[in-house]
């Protein structure tokens, strides 16, 4: 199977010469850390099966975010640490979209536009729950940043999810959506020009000197919002895929030759598969804009659900939850880790023999006609302890 470390092996160094010079550290760092994802220069463990037997070489992982081959144990984690913190009531599903006037402007200046759009989202959605007429109450949300659309152009966005209710000003009392109104979080079109508002006098404070595009009034900021019909777990899912995982997957990627890339996508106009070829470069240039510079986060907490807020919030849920006939609150169910499994015999669980160091002489161009080793994410010991390839 084709996968996005063949495709930066073959291309990456022209890459590199023609753009080195403009590339951002953190996509230096991303076109790196992929070819040697799983390779011997990231070092490894010798493991046997308890069953069978039988030694397997694991190569360990990477770990950049813009890495399609990672993130899986991450994000079953993250998912896991995000469900133990969701409140027992309805859930909404909103989304806010920046027009395309903005969104260069956004990629050039990524550090300050993107926490404006984060708070410009919320800020909006928080003044309308304020509002007595609607809810009167202080809410939450858990905000994540999406960037790609489906051929991996610069689209920004926020998915918001975001409790349908929220704490009363004396501090004590939870007040829910009425009845009538649950299946709106707030009048779209409200919140479309509260978001404007705000992202522009955000962005222009941050940005003093810097000229923005024009854009007609008349022009309406793309906000969603819907509640959630299968549970907030179901958009839990959802968002995280974007939080550890990358533009593009191995399983998209369809063929490559000198000059091109060709991958498969689904239009979200006509909801039909596609495939689309593009020049290597432009390929390469369109998947590491997704990557984000150093030190900025994908998700972020506003309102109830802030980490400030930890002791209100429990204190909500033991309040919310639902009880059972002897009065006792439900036992949530313990976490279970995935263990890597045998490829030999299928079963779960590999004993590890010893240390396998990182190949500093290592030439990634050479796995180009390597098949693809089984392979797992080092312990976090063994991980600190590396050598930095």
């Amino acid at each position: 199977m084709l996968r996005l470390a063949d495709v930066l092996r073959r291309h990456g160094p022209a890459y590199r010469a023609r753009f080195g010079a403009r590339l951002l550290p953190s996509h230096l760092r991303a076109l790196d850390d992929i070819t040697r994802c799983r390779t011997p220069a990231m070092g490894g463990h010798l493991a046997v099966c308890t069953q069978c037997d039988e030694q397997h070489l694991l190569f360990h992982s990477c770990r950049n975010r813009a890495c399609p081959q990672c993130g899986h144990d991450t994000t079953e984690r993250w998912l896991e640490r995000q469900r133990q913190l969701l409140l027992p009531v309805p859930y909404f599903h909103v989304v806010f979209t920046l027009p395309a006037e903005l969104r260069r402007l956004v990629r050039s200046h990524q550090r300050v536009l993107v926490g404006a759009l984060f708070r410009a989202a919320f800020d909006a959605v928080a003044a309308l729950a304020r509002d007595e007429h609607f809810l009167g109450a202080r809410i939450g949300a858990l905000a994540v940043l999406h960037t790609w659309t489906r051929t991996l152009e610069w689209h920004p966005h926020v998915h918001m999810l975001v409790p349908a209710g929220g704490l009363a000003p004396d501090g004590r009392t939870w007040r829910t959506l009425p009845r009538r109104k649950r299946r709106f979080l707030a009048p779209v079109r409200g919140l479309s020009k509260l978001f404007r508002g705000r992202f522009l006098a955000l962005a222009r404070r941050a940005l003093p000197h810097v000229t923005f595009p024009t854009i007609p009034w008349s022009k309406a900021w793309v906000v969603y919002a819907k509640p959630v019909a299968h549970g907030a777990d179901q958009v839990l899912a959802y968002l995280g895929r974007y939080v550890h995982r990358t533009a593009m997957s191995d399983r998209a990627l369809l063929a490559m030759d000198e000059h091109t890339v060709t991958f498969r996508y689904r239009d979200s106009r006509d909801h039909r598969h596609k495939v689309i070829t593009l020049p290597a470069a432009e390929m390469l240039r369109r998947f590491l804009q997704h990557v984000p510079p150093k030190g900025m986060h994908r998700v972020r907490a506003f309102g109830l659900l802030h980490p400030n807020e930890r002791a209100t919030l429990r204190r909500l849920q033991l309040l919310l939850a639902p009880r059972t006939a002897d009065g006792d609150e439900p036992e949530p169910e313990a976490p279970t880790r995935a263990r890597t499994r045998c490829a030999h015999c299928g079963a779960a669980g590999l004993a590890m023999l010893r240390r396998i160091e990182p190949d500093l002489d290592f030439d990634a161009r050479r796995e180009l006609d390597r098949p693809a080793p089984q392979a797992r994410a080092p312990p976090e010991r063994a991980a600190r302890a590396s050598p930095a390839p």
